[in-house]
């Protein structure tokens, strides 16, 4: 598909020119996500190991009395995992997946800042190049000369739950 043809995702912008998102870094790349799924950002928590869980959300945390699950989504993009430094943090989220409501946790190694990024510096993840699934990404905005990267959380999670889920039929 030329790049002429591809477009943004509606389902993000919603008619929108402006985004406001919160900021933060996983392994030197700056990612955001729309601020209205934040439900807040909390310092690094105790954590259980779930036995037999995947890698992905191979732990839970409590989040004001629920048990949430703690994502690691280096590890969807492929990237190191790294040890935790005074800087990170766990961004709780709201998703919908599956149709339900879901609080997760996102290990971050820094977060930034609450911006408004603009819809007219948005482009799609070129569909050759990158080093991460381009479905993984809703689009990438310039801003201050570097790339903010909007993850397709949907997408990521599905992909992790298929692949639990063909691994346990496999097993």
């Amino acid at each position: 598909m030329s790049e002429a043809l591809r477009k943004l995702p509606e389902h993000l912008w919603e008619g929108r020119e402006e985004l406001e998102v919160l900021t933060f870094e996983i392994a030197g790349e700056m990612f955001a996500l729309e601020a209205v799924h934040v439900q807040e950002i909390l310092d690094l928590l105790p954590e259980t190991a779930v036995p037999g869980a995947k890698p992905f959300v191979a732990s839970v945390i409590n989040f004001r009395g629920k048990v949430i699950p703690l994502a690691d989504i280096r590890l969807a993009f492929g990237m190191e995992a790294t040890t935790t430094t005074i800087d990170s943090r766990i961004i709780v989220i709201e998703l919908d997946i599956d149709g339900e409501a879901t609080l997760t946790g996102i290990r971050t190694d820094k977060v930034h800042e609450v911006t408004t990024l603009e819809k007219s510096h948005g482009e799609p993840p070129p569909s050759v190049g990158m080093r991460w699934r381009p479905d993984f990404i809703d689009c990438l905005v310039r801003r201050h000369g570097e790339f903010i990267i909007i993850p397709n959380l949907k997408t990521i999670f599905s992909a992790q739950n298929e692949r639990n889920s063909q691994h346990a039929q496999q097993g």
